[in-house]
């Protein structure tokens, strides 16, 4: 099993190593593993052999269809305990460090990936969409979520609010379970962290659209455009 330090001191296992692991601890075969997470089994086969390496989206699919925390794949498994005592866990993530996705409305940096069972998911976003069309349709995902701007300015369009201009030191916590869209104001970078309170499989399926979106287009032929009666609002409403 190839085995490696992580930045938060623990050790790391190829995924292919713990996708097998955690594949026969269910009881499970290739065929199965391939049903659930819509991988070949072809891939899935050459991953467990250290062969081939997952973009993190193939990743979120192949820990939702284990039913667990992507950190799994890449962490050993730690010997059971029943103490209760504080684990004095921690992960340092680097600049430039965590696993990286792109999707068409931005980039997202996947923070902590390494520890197990996280009660939030913290990403660093660089959002590249310009405008509502270019977002798409609005994400919705059970929980809640912090979203801190770092750099930039931002808009951030809900179904149920006025749109909420944020810029750089801003903040806003809201119910996830809302439309929500994050558009980048003028032509300077823009960089936000968001902590979601949300399980990864729900993630996973916010990205699969998008991406599925992003595949299957272009578009028939671009309709007359439609003016959403949206006004920016710089306060909490």
């Amino acid at each position: 099993m190839a085995v490696e330090r992580s930045s938060g001191g623990g050790l790391m296992t190829r995924p292919g190593a713990a996708l097998k692991a955690l594949r026969l601890q269910k009881g499970w075969s290739l065929a199965e593993v391939s049903r659930r997470s819509g991988l070949p089994i072809s891939s899935l086969s050459k991953v467990e052999n250290d062969k081939m390496d997952l973009t993190l989206e193939k990743l979120l699919r192949v820990s939702a269809a284990l039913d667990t925390d992507m950190a799994h794949l890449f962490t050993t498994p730690s010997s059971p305990s029943g103490s209760q005592e504080p684990s004095g866990r921690r992960s340092i993530t680097r600049a430039g460090e965590g696993k990286l996705l792109a999707s068409p409305i931005g980039q997202y940096r996947y923070l902590a990936y390494e520890l197990l069972n996280k009660q939030t998911i913290p990403m660093i976003i660089e959002v590249t969409a310009r405008s509502l069309e270019e977002f798409g349709e609005l994400n919705r995902h059970v929980g809640e979520e912090l979203l801190f701007v770092i750099e930039g300015e931002l808009d951030l369009y809900t179904n149920m609010y006025l749109p909420v201009n944020l810029k750089a030191g801003d903040s806003i916590y809201f119910d996830s379970n809302m439309g929500h869209a994050y558009v980048a104001v003028g032509d300077q970078p823009c960089r936000v962290l968001s902590v979601c309170v949300a399980p990864a499989a729900e993630l996973l399926k916010l990205i699969e659209v998008k991406q599925t979106k992003k595949t299957e287009e272009p578009r028939p032929a671009p309709q007359p455009a439609r003016h959403r009666s949206y006004r920016r609002n710089d306060g909490a409403k």
